[in-house]
Protein backbone atom coordinates (compact mmCIF):
# COMPACT_ATOMS: atom_id res chain seq x y z
CA UNK A 1 0.00 0.00 0.00
CA UNK A 2 1.35 3.28 -1.10
CA UNK A 3 2.00 6.17 1.38
CA UNK A 4 0.88 9.85 1.30
CA UNK A 5 3.72 12.24 1.40
CA UNK A 6 2.28 15.12 3.16
CA UNK A 7 5.13 17.33 2.52
CA UNK A 8 4.36 17.42 -1.01
CA UNK A 9 1.54 19.36 -1.95
CA UNK A 10 -0.70 18.45 -4.19
CA UNK A 11 -0.59 19.39 -7.94
CA UNK A 12 -2.73 22.05 -8.97
CA UNK A 13 -4.66 21.34 -12.36
CA UNK A 14 -7.33 23.70 -14.13
CA UNK A 15 -10.63 22.96 -14.61
CA UNK A 16 -11.67 21.57 -18.29
CA UNK A 17 -15.12 22.14 -18.06
CA UNK A 18 -17.72 21.24 -15.50
CA UNK A 19 -21.50 20.68 -16.59
CA UNK A 20 -24.37 22.82 -14.94
CA UNK A 21 -27.63 21.08 -14.67
CA UNK A 22 -30.35 22.44 -16.81
CA UNK A 23 -33.94 22.70 -15.85
CA UNK A 24 -36.48 20.86 -17.46
CA UNK A 25 -39.04 24.11 -18.55
CA UNK A 26 -43.07 23.41 -19.41
CA UNK A 27 -45.31 25.56 -19.70
CA UNK A 28 -48.65 24.86 -17.40
CA UNK A 29 -52.40 25.33 -18.57
CA UNK A 30 -52.53 28.81 -17.38
CA UNK A 31 -49.16 29.88 -19.77
CA UNK A 32 -46.78 30.22 -16.61
CA UNK A 33 -43.91 28.74 -16.84
CA UNK A 34 -42.61 26.19 -14.54
CA UNK A 35 -39.06 24.76 -13.97
CA UNK A 36 -37.58 21.70 -12.57
CA UNK A 37 -34.49 20.78 -11.25
CA UNK A 38 -34.11 17.27 -10.25
CA UNK A 39 -31.09 16.76 -8.12
CA UNK A 40 -29.98 15.34 -4.94
CA UNK A 41 -31.19 12.25 -2.90
CA UNK A 42 -32.82 13.82 0.81
CA UNK A 43 -36.44 14.10 0.90
CA UNK A 44 -36.29 17.69 0.42
CA UNK A 45 -37.77 19.77 -2.04
CA UNK A 46 -37.98 23.60 -2.83
CA UNK A 47 -40.17 25.74 -4.55
CA UNK A 48 -39.38 29.07 -5.64
CA UNK A 49 -42.22 31.51 -7.08
CA UNK A 50 -40.35 34.61 -9.01
CA UNK A 51 -42.47 37.81 -9.20
CA UNK A 52 -41.30 40.06 -12.21
CA UNK A 53 -41.74 43.26 -9.89
CA UNK A 54 -39.33 44.81 -7.48
CA UNK A 55 -38.08 47.94 -6.77
CA UNK A 56 -37.66 49.43 -10.13
CA UNK A 57 -41.41 49.13 -10.65
CA UNK A 58 -42.90 50.78 -7.13
CA UNK A 59 -44.54 53.95 -6.79
CA UNK A 60 -42.98 55.01 -3.95
CA UNK A 61 -40.47 53.65 -1.09
CA UNK A 62 -41.07 50.59 0.56
CA UNK A 63 -44.11 49.59 -1.67
CA UNK A 64 -42.54 46.76 -3.14
CA UNK A 65 -40.58 45.20 0.26
CA UNK A 66 -43.66 45.60 2.77
CA UNK A 67 -46.16 44.00 0.21
CA UNK A 68 -43.88 40.78 0.21
CA UNK A 69 -43.22 41.06 3.93
CA UNK A 70 -46.76 41.05 3.83
CA UNK A 71 -47.63 37.87 2.40
CA UNK A 72 -47.22 35.80 5.35
CA UNK A 73 -49.56 38.32 7.87
CA UNK A 74 -53.08 36.35 6.50
CA UNK A 75 -54.80 35.01 3.85
CA UNK A 76 -58.51 34.24 2.97
CA UNK A 77 -58.47 31.19 5.38
CA UNK A 78 -55.61 31.48 7.28
CA UNK A 79 -54.61 33.97 10.09
CA UNK A 80 -50.83 34.71 10.43
CA UNK A 81 -50.52 32.11 13.37
CA UNK A 82 -52.31 29.37 11.64
CA UNK A 83 -49.97 29.93 8.79
CA UNK A 84 -46.80 29.96 10.88
CA UNK A 85 -47.87 27.29 12.87
CA UNK A 86 -48.50 24.63 10.16
CA UNK A 87 -45.64 25.26 8.33
CA UNK A 88 -43.84 24.80 11.35
CA UNK A 89 -45.64 21.44 12.12
CA UNK A 90 -44.47 20.12 8.91
CA UNK A 91 -40.79 21.28 9.22
CA UNK A 92 -41.03 23.92 6.71
CA UNK A 93 -39.10 26.90 5.98
CA UNK A 94 -40.75 30.49 4.33
CA UNK A 95 -38.17 32.97 2.95
CA UNK A 96 -39.77 36.19 1.34
CA UNK A 97 -37.04 38.90 -0.20
CA UNK A 98 -37.10 41.34 -2.69
CA UNK A 99 -34.40 42.88 -5.69
CA UNK A 100 -34.18 45.51 -7.36
CA UNK A 101 -36.60 44.08 -10.04
CA UNK A 102 -38.36 40.86 -8.90
CA UNK A 103 -39.77 39.47 -5.59
CA UNK A 104 -38.99 35.92 -4.51
CA UNK A 105 -41.58 33.63 -2.44
CA UNK A 106 -39.28 30.43 -1.15
CA UNK A 107 -40.51 27.11 0.44
CA UNK A 108 -38.19 24.65 1.26
CA UNK A 109 -40.22 21.59 2.57
CA UNK A 110 -40.43 18.05 3.36
CA UNK A 111 -41.34 16.57 0.17
CA UNK A 112 -44.11 14.04 1.69
CA UNK A 113 -45.37 16.79 3.07
CA UNK A 114 -45.31 19.80 -0.16
CA UNK A 115 -49.23 19.13 -1.03
CA UNK A 116 -50.02 20.24 2.55
CA UNK A 117 -47.01 23.27 2.61
CA UNK A 118 -47.76 24.67 -1.00
CA UNK A 119 -51.45 25.07 0.12
CA UNK A 120 -50.58 27.59 2.70
CA UNK A 121 -48.10 29.40 0.13
CA UNK A 122 -51.03 29.30 -2.30
CA UNK A 123 -53.29 31.04 -0.30
CA UNK A 124 -50.71 33.84 0.84
CA UNK A 125 -49.65 34.16 -2.52
CA UNK A 126 -53.38 34.51 -4.44
CA UNK A 127 -55.43 35.65 -1.24
CA UNK A 128 -53.54 38.01 0.56
CA UNK A 129 -55.57 40.21 2.72
CA UNK A 130 -53.06 42.83 4.23
CA UNK A 131 -54.76 42.92 7.92
CA UNK A 132 -54.30 46.46 9.21
CA UNK A 133 -53.13 45.37 12.92
CA UNK A 134 -50.20 43.15 11.42
CA UNK A 135 -48.73 45.84 9.04
CA UNK A 136 -48.68 48.42 11.82
CA UNK A 137 -46.84 46.32 13.85
CA UNK A 138 -44.45 45.42 11.20
CA UNK A 139 -44.07 49.21 9.85
CA UNK A 140 -42.99 50.14 13.72
CA UNK A 141 -40.30 46.94 13.36
CA UNK A 142 -38.74 48.01 9.95
CA UNK A 143 -38.88 51.69 10.89
CA UNK A 144 -36.70 50.67 14.06
CA UNK A 145 -34.60 48.96 12.10
CA UNK A 146 -34.29 51.73 9.40
CA UNK A 147 -33.07 54.22 12.36
CA UNK A 148 -30.44 51.47 13.59
CA UNK A 149 -29.22 51.18 10.31
CA UNK A 150 -28.98 54.55 9.70
CA UNK A 151 -26.62 55.19 12.07
CA UNK A 152 -24.03 52.78 10.66
CA UNK A 153 -21.18 54.74 8.40
CA UNK A 154 -20.99 52.34 5.82
CA UNK A 155 -25.07 52.54 5.23
CA UNK A 156 -25.00 56.19 4.59
CA UNK A 157 -21.54 55.84 2.28
CA UNK A 158 -23.39 52.80 -0.01
CA UNK A 159 -26.40 55.04 -0.55
CA UNK A 160 -24.75 58.38 -0.76
CA UNK A 161 -22.42 56.64 -3.69
CA UNK A 162 -25.71 55.38 -5.84
CA UNK A 163 -27.70 59.55 -5.28
CA UNK A 164 -24.38 60.17 -6.64
CA UNK A 165 -24.01 58.34 -9.82
CA UNK A 166 -27.83 58.01 -10.20
CA UNK A 167 -29.61 61.42 -8.36
CA UNK A 168 -31.84 61.25 -6.13
CA UNK A 169 -35.04 61.36 -8.17
CA UNK A 170 -34.05 58.09 -10.32
CA UNK A 171 -35.30 54.69 -8.34
CA UNK A 172 -31.63 53.54 -7.67
CA UNK A 173 -30.47 56.57 -5.98
CA UNK A 174 -33.57 57.00 -3.93
CA UNK A 175 -33.98 55.49 -0.77
CA UNK A 176 -36.81 55.43 1.81
CA UNK A 177 -36.58 58.38 4.45
CA UNK A 178 -38.12 58.37 7.78
CA UNK A 179 -41.29 59.71 6.45
CA UNK A 180 -41.74 57.29 4.04
CA UNK A 181 -42.78 54.65 6.75
CA UNK A 182 -45.59 56.71 8.41
CA UNK A 183 -46.79 57.62 4.98
CA UNK A 184 -47.19 54.04 3.94
CA UNK A 185 -50.35 52.08 4.09
CA UNK A 186 -52.07 49.20 3.58
CA UNK A 187 -54.25 50.41 0.16
CA UNK A 188 -50.70 51.12 -1.11
CA UNK A 189 -49.79 47.73 -0.60
CA UNK A 190 -52.69 46.30 -2.05
CA UNK A 191 -52.72 48.22 -5.18
CA UNK A 192 -49.14 46.94 -5.84
CA UNK A 193 -50.04 43.46 -5.21
CA UNK A 194 -53.08 43.77 -7.25
CA UNK A 195 -51.28 45.13 -10.21
CA UNK A 196 -47.81 42.27 -10.14
CA UNK A 197 -48.66 39.29 -8.05
CA UNK A 198 -50.58 37.80 -11.36
CA UNK A 199 -49.86 34.65 -13.44
CA UNK A 200 -48.72 36.33 -16.11
CA UNK A 201 -46.29 37.88 -14.26
CA UNK A 202 -44.41 34.73 -12.60
CA UNK A 203 -42.56 31.64 -13.18
CA UNK A 204 -42.36 28.80 -10.60
CA UNK A 205 -39.15 27.10 -9.93
CA UNK A 206 -38.93 23.52 -8.36
CA UNK A 207 -35.56 21.93 -6.92
CA UNK A 208 -34.29 19.06 -5.31
CA UNK A 209 -36.26 15.12 -4.95
CA UNK A 210 -38.74 16.64 -7.08
CA UNK A 211 -41.57 13.89 -7.56
CA UNK A 212 -44.41 13.74 -10.26
CA UNK A 213 -46.55 14.47 -7.18
CA UNK A 214 -44.88 17.62 -6.10
CA UNK A 215 -45.65 18.92 -9.87
CA UNK A 216 -48.98 18.07 -9.92
CA UNK A 217 -49.19 19.88 -6.66
CA UNK A 218 -47.74 22.90 -8.02
CA UNK A 219 -49.66 22.50 -11.37
CA UNK A 220 -52.90 22.64 -9.16
CA UNK A 221 -52.41 25.17 -7.17
CA UNK A 222 -50.40 28.00 -9.27
CA UNK A 223 -51.11 26.45 -12.62
CA UNK A 224 -54.77 25.38 -13.38
CA UNK A 225 -56.22 28.78 -14.42
CA UNK A 226 -55.41 32.05 -14.70
CA UNK A 227 -54.79 34.01 -10.76
CA UNK A 228 -54.86 37.41 -10.16
CA UNK A 229 -56.06 40.70 -11.88
CA UNK A 230 -54.02 39.70 -14.82
CA UNK A 231 -53.35 43.31 -16.30
CA UNK A 232 -51.83 44.57 -19.47
CA UNK A 233 -48.79 45.31 -17.48
CA UNK A 234 -47.30 48.51 -18.86
CA UNK A 235 -43.35 48.56 -19.56
CA UNK A 236 -41.67 51.16 -16.92
CA UNK A 237 -40.12 53.94 -18.78
CA UNK A 238 -36.64 54.05 -18.15
CA UNK A 239 -35.39 56.54 -15.27
CA UNK A 240 -33.22 59.22 -16.53
CA UNK A 241 -29.36 59.37 -14.67
CA UNK A 242 -28.46 62.66 -12.86
CA UNK A 243 -24.93 62.31 -12.02
CA UNK A 244 -23.72 64.57 -9.62
CA UNK A 245 -20.47 66.75 -11.02
CA UNK A 246 -18.50 66.70 -7.11
CA UNK A 247 -15.54 64.47 -7.13
CA UNK A 248 -15.36 63.66 -3.68
CA UNK A 249 -18.68 63.19 -1.17
CA UNK A 250 -19.04 63.42 2.42
CA UNK A 251 -21.35 62.48 4.84
CA UNK A 252 -20.86 63.77 8.25
CA UNK A 253 -21.49 61.27 11.48
CA UNK A 254 -19.26 63.66 14.43
CA UNK A 255 -19.78 60.30 16.84
CA UNK A 256 -18.04 57.74 14.24
CA UNK A 257 -15.03 55.85 15.23
CA UNK A 258 -14.01 55.19 12.04
CA UNK A 259 -15.11 56.55 8.23
CA UNK A 260 -16.74 54.14 5.57
CA UNK A 261 -15.27 54.72 2.07
CA UNK A 262 -16.83 53.82 -0.90
CA UNK A 263 -15.50 54.80 -4.88
CA UNK A 264 -17.32 54.41 -7.64
CA UNK A 265 -18.45 54.78 -11.06
CA UNK A 266 -20.37 53.40 -14.11
CA UNK A 267 -18.88 50.66 -15.78
CA UNK A 268 -20.22 47.56 -18.24
CA UNK A 269 -23.28 45.74 -17.66
CA UNK A 270 -23.47 41.92 -18.32
CA UNK A 271 -24.45 41.53 -21.72
CA UNK A 272 -20.98 43.75 -22.80
CA UNK A 273 -18.31 41.63 -24.78
CA UNK A 274 -15.81 42.17 -22.57
CA UNK A 275 -18.10 42.33 -19.22
CA UNK A 276 -16.86 38.53 -18.16
CA UNK A 277 -13.26 38.88 -18.88
CA UNK A 278 -13.37 42.43 -16.70
CA UNK A 279 -14.77 40.34 -13.73
CA UNK A 280 -11.17 38.54 -13.91
CA UNK A 281 -10.05 41.99 -13.53
CA UNK A 282 -11.69 43.44 -10.45
CA UNK A 283 -11.14 40.22 -8.70
CA UNK A 284 -7.07 40.22 -9.04
CA UNK A 285 -7.81 43.98 -8.51
CA UNK A 286 -9.93 43.44 -5.08
CA UNK A 287 -12.48 40.68 -5.10
CA UNK A 288 -10.29 37.85 -3.27
CA UNK A 289 -8.63 37.85 -0.06
CA UNK A 290 -5.20 37.74 -1.89
CA UNK A 291 -6.18 40.75 -4.72
CA UNK A 292 -3.91 43.42 -5.06
CA UNK A 293 -5.95 46.26 -2.44
CA UNK A 294 -5.72 43.64 -0.26
CA UNK A 295 -1.93 42.81 0.03
CA UNK A 296 -1.31 46.32 -0.27
CA UNK A 297 -4.37 48.45 1.89
CA UNK A 298 -4.59 45.45 4.61
CA UNK A 299 -1.38 43.74 4.39
CA UNK A 300 1.72 45.77 3.62
CA UNK A 301 -0.04 49.24 4.96
CA UNK A 302 -2.22 47.79 7.57
CA UNK A 303 -4.88 50.75 7.18
CA UNK A 304 -7.90 48.35 7.12
CA UNK A 305 -8.82 44.66 8.07
CA UNK A 306 -10.54 44.70 5.02
CA UNK A 307 -10.96 46.11 1.19
CA UNK A 308 -12.81 44.80 -1.51
CA UNK A 309 -13.60 45.73 -5.52
CA UNK A 310 -17.03 44.56 -6.95
CA UNK A 311 -19.09 45.06 -10.03
CA UNK A 312 -22.46 45.70 -9.00
CA UNK A 313 -24.96 44.78 -12.02
CA UNK A 314 -28.27 46.63 -12.68
CA UNK A 315 -30.63 46.09 -15.64
CA UNK A 316 -28.75 47.89 -18.33
CA UNK A 317 -26.02 49.20 -16.42
CA UNK A 318 -23.23 48.26 -13.90
CA UNK A 319 -21.20 49.73 -10.95
CA UNK A 320 -17.76 49.66 -10.37
CA UNK A 321 -17.64 49.86 -6.54
CA UNK A 322 -14.16 49.65 -4.26
CA UNK A 323 -15.81 49.71 -0.51
CA UNK A 324 -14.07 49.62 3.02
CA UNK A 325 -14.11 51.03 6.56
CA UNK A 326 -10.56 52.46 7.73
CA UNK A 327 -9.84 54.73 10.67
CA UNK A 328 -10.69 58.45 9.91
CA UNK A 329 -7.15 59.45 9.75
CA UNK A 330 -6.18 56.95 7.25
CA UNK A 331 -8.93 57.78 4.40
CA UNK A 332 -6.42 60.06 2.34
CA UNK A 333 -3.93 57.09 2.11
CA UNK A 334 -6.35 54.93 1.37
CA UNK A 335 -7.44 56.70 -1.48
CA UNK A 336 -3.93 57.34 -2.64
CA UNK A 337 -3.29 53.46 -2.38
CA UNK A 338 -6.49 52.35 -4.33
CA UNK A 339 -5.38 54.72 -7.27
CA UNK A 340 -1.73 53.48 -7.13
CA UNK A 341 -3.06 49.87 -8.08
CA UNK A 342 -5.17 51.24 -10.50
CA UNK A 343 -2.69 52.76 -12.32
CA UNK A 344 -0.20 49.65 -11.64
CA UNK A 345 -2.97 47.61 -13.43
CA UNK A 346 -3.11 50.28 -16.26
CA UNK A 347 0.49 50.61 -16.74
CA UNK A 348 2.30 46.97 -15.49
CA UNK A 349 1.67 43.21 -17.26
CA UNK A 350 0.06 40.88 -14.61
CA UNK A 351 2.67 38.43 -13.96
CA UNK A 352 1.40 35.16 -15.22
CA UNK A 353 1.93 33.36 -11.96
CA UNK A 354 -0.31 36.04 -10.35
CA UNK A 355 -2.60 35.87 -13.21
CA UNK A 356 -3.23 31.73 -12.62
CA UNK A 357 -4.26 31.87 -8.84
CA UNK A 358 -6.90 33.96 -9.78
CA UNK A 359 -8.23 32.00 -12.40
CA UNK A 360 -8.04 28.85 -10.28
CA UNK A 361 -9.78 30.91 -7.20
CA UNK A 362 -12.73 31.73 -9.35
CA UNK A 363 -12.54 28.56 -10.91
CA UNK A 364 -13.01 26.77 -7.49
CA UNK A 365 -15.80 29.25 -6.76
CA UNK A 366 -17.96 28.65 -9.70
CA UNK A 367 -17.58 24.85 -8.49
CA UNK A 368 -18.69 25.75 -5.12
CA UNK A 369 -21.68 27.30 -6.24
CA UNK A 370 -23.30 24.92 -8.17
CA UNK A 371 -22.59 21.92 -6.42
CA UNK A 372 -26.33 21.40 -4.74
CA UNK A 373 -29.82 21.20 -6.38
CA UNK A 374 -30.68 24.46 -4.59
CA UNK A 375 -27.94 26.56 -5.54
CA UNK A 376 -28.74 25.49 -8.57
CA UNK A 377 -31.90 26.91 -8.84
CA UNK A 378 -30.50 30.05 -7.45
CA UNK A 379 -28.18 29.73 -10.31
CA UNK A 380 -31.02 29.40 -13.02
CA UNK A 381 -33.19 31.83 -11.47
CA UNK A 382 -30.60 34.66 -11.78
CA UNK A 383 -30.77 33.91 -15.56
CA UNK A 384 -34.34 34.51 -15.85
CA UNK A 385 -34.04 37.69 -13.58
CA UNK A 386 -31.22 38.99 -15.11
CA UNK A 387 -32.42 38.73 -18.83
CA UNK A 388 -29.03 36.44 -19.58
CA UNK A 389 -29.09 33.54 -22.43
CA UNK A 390 -28.63 29.69 -21.00
CA UNK A 391 -24.95 29.93 -21.89
CA UNK A 392 -23.88 32.34 -19.69
CA UNK A 393 -22.14 30.04 -17.05
CA UNK A 394 -20.12 28.17 -19.96
CA UNK A 395 -18.88 31.54 -21.66
CA UNK A 396 -18.38 32.94 -18.00
CA UNK A 397 -15.99 29.64 -17.39
CA UNK A 398 -14.81 29.78 -21.10
CA UNK A 399 -13.90 33.87 -20.44
CA UNK A 400 -12.07 33.08 -17.10
CA UNK A 401 -9.76 30.35 -18.48
CA UNK A 402 -8.91 32.42 -21.61
CA UNK A 403 -8.03 36.14 -19.91
CA UNK A 404 -4.40 36.67 -20.50
CA UNK A 405 -1.77 39.54 -19.21
CA UNK A 406 -2.23 41.28 -22.18
CA UNK A 407 -5.94 41.17 -22.15
CA UNK A 408 -6.40 42.50 -17.96
CA UNK A 409 -3.41 45.45 -19.56
CA UNK A 410 -6.00 46.60 -22.16
CA UNK A 411 -9.32 46.17 -19.58
CA UNK A 412 -7.90 48.21 -17.35
CA UNK A 413 -6.90 50.88 -20.00
CA UNK A 414 -10.62 50.79 -20.90
CA UNK A 415 -11.99 50.65 -17.71
CA UNK A 416 -9.93 51.81 -14.99
CA UNK A 417 -10.85 55.58 -15.56
CA UNK A 418 -10.17 57.67 -12.09
CA UNK A 419 -11.79 60.37 -13.69
CA UNK A 420 -15.09 58.81 -13.94
CA UNK A 421 -15.26 58.01 -10.33
CA UNK A 422 -16.93 59.42 -7.30
CA UNK A 423 -15.40 59.30 -3.82
CA UNK A 424 -17.64 58.88 -0.87
CA UNK A 425 -16.71 59.26 2.72
CA UNK A 426 -19.01 58.64 5.39
CA UNK A 427 -17.60 59.17 9.14
CA UNK A 428 -16.09 62.26 11.17
CA UNK A 429 -13.91 64.95 9.48
CA UNK A 430 -10.02 64.91 11.01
Amino acid sequence: MSVLDRTIAPEIRQLDDFLIVRPERRQMRNGMPLFTIQAGSEDVVRFDLVIRSGQLQQDRPLQAVFTNRMLREGARGFTSAEMAEELDYYGAWLDLSVSVDCSFVTLYSLSRYFSRTIEIVAAMVKDSIFPEKEFDVIRDVHKHQFMVNNERVEVLSRKQLNRSLFGPSHPLGRFAELEDYDRMDVETLKEYYRCNYTSDNCSAYLSGKVTPEVVRCVERHFGDAEWGCVPSLAVPMPAEVSTDSRRRVFVEKEDALQSSLRIGGFTLDRKHPDYLKLRVLVTLFGGYFGSRLMSNIREEKGYTYGIGAGLVVYPGMGLLVVSTETGNEFVEPVIKEVYREMDRLREERVPEKELEMVRNYMLGDMCRSYESPFSLSDAWIFIESSGLDMDFYSRSLDAVRDTSPEDILMLAQKHFCKENLIEVVAGKKV
